[in-house]
């Protein structure tokens, strides 16, 4: 009985240790930038039918997320350059504040875009949703080539998703290559491209991608 308790309590102790040595070679170190470079997929800015700005985070209160306002004003940006005729906004409410999408419609149109350019689908959930209803969006419009917009990590998901939903698409990250340069945005890039890992192989085991 006391043997069995204190393997356990060495297999505690060096998971603790594990965790530490995980922490602190996150924050200290370049790891998370060098992976954040490995797993980013590159830009191919062409010229395409249409700019399909996924989903991040918005406030009850209708503010818009880091992520969500980077891609937001990347978007808008690759519309003003000409590269697409419609811009494509998603995103929907959280406990009942307004949507994502109808708020960055809105950041959009306060910065030249016309309306009449701007499509918004505000019920999706997931990233294989965002596809499945851009399809049915742009479907009647005839487009079929795309530059999708979203965060380096989060394209190796995304655009397989919206390939089988039959676009071809183009790579646009909204944050290539950005470096972490503090502890604490080391660790947070750490935690998005744990998520992304776990995501990518989720969409793989179920076949989604």
């Amino acid at each position: 009985m006391g043997t069995s308790g204190g393997r356990g309590d060495r297999v505690c102790r060096l998971i603790g240790l594990v965790g530490v040595v995980a922490f602190l070679v996150t924050a200290f170190s370049p790891l998370a930038n060098r992976l954040n470079q490995w797993t980013a997929v590159p830009p191919e800015l062409e010229p395409s039918d249409a700019i399909v700005v996924l989903g991040a985070w918005i406030s009850p209160a209708g503010m818009l997320s880091t992520e969500s306002l980077r891609r937001t004003n990347y978007g808008i940006e690759l519309y003003r350059r000409g590269l697409a005729p419609i811009l494509v906004l998603l995103g929907g409410a959280r406990a009942g504040g307004p949507t994502e999408a109808d708020v960055r419609a809105e950041q959009a149109r306060l910065h030249g875009v016309p309306a009449d350019a701007i499509l918004t689908e505000i019920r999706a959930h997931t990233t294989r949703e965002e596809a499945a209803r851009v399809r049915t969006l742009l479907r009647s419009r005839g487009a079929r080539t795309i530059l999708l917009v979203t965060n380096a990590g989060h394209l190796a998901r995304a655009r397989p998703l919206f390939e089988r939903a039959g676009f071809a698409v183009h790579p646009a990250p909204s944050d290539t290559y950005a470096q972490s340069d503090s502890p604490e945005t080391r660790l947070e890039l750490m935690r998005v491209l744990a998520k992304e890992f776990v995501g990518w192989l989720y969409y793989r085991i179920a076949g989604y991608i």
